[in-house]
């Protein structure tokens, strides 16, 4: 095959460093809107960044030129930093060192975005451990609940 062709649309959710703070309700608009400028500025696509104080979603489409793992090294590192300088409250603000990425089917990308913007209507009956636990187990992937929830 002389080309290479990809539709990679990826959901990713990962969270705040335990031990350390979080997002401040007020900030997180422009926090999701920045994560969404260094997704595009990686060459991805996103369709949707949402969240909570404590967690962040993100549906995109992953480039065939960008590995996830490179592309969440660089959205964390550069979120993170920003938020550091953009207030003093945020100085020892980090994410936690791993994520999920789960695979999303082009029938499902409406009801995935849904999800994600409606983050805040979802998280008052839900917690974040209850809903990491379900997309887990919904995918059916084998975790150790010690490894999935520590920093």
């Amino acid at each position: 095959m002389a080309n290479t062709y990809t539709q990679l649309y990826t959901h990713i959710v990962f969270h705040t460093k335990s031990t350390g703070i979080v997002m401040r309700n007020e900030d997180l608009a422009r926090v999701f809107q920045y994560i969404g400028g260094i997704i595009r500025d990686e060459g991805a696509v996103p369709f949707a960044v949402g969240g909570v104080a404590d967690h962040i979603h993100i549906l995109m489409s992953l480039p065939k030129t960008v590995a996830l793992s490179d592309l969440m090294r660089v959205i964390k590192a550069k979120s993170s930093k920003w938020l550091r300088r953009l207030d003093s409250y945020y100085e020892p603000f980090s994410w936690q060192d791993g994520y999920g990425a789960f695979s999303v089917s082009p029938s499902l990308m409406e009801r995935t975005t849904n999800y994600i913007l409606t983050q805040a209507e979802h998280h008052k009956t839900k917690t974040y451990r209850e809903e990491y636990k379900g997309i887990l187990e919904g995918y059916g992937i084998d975790y150790d609940e010690h490894y999935a929830f520590c920093d």
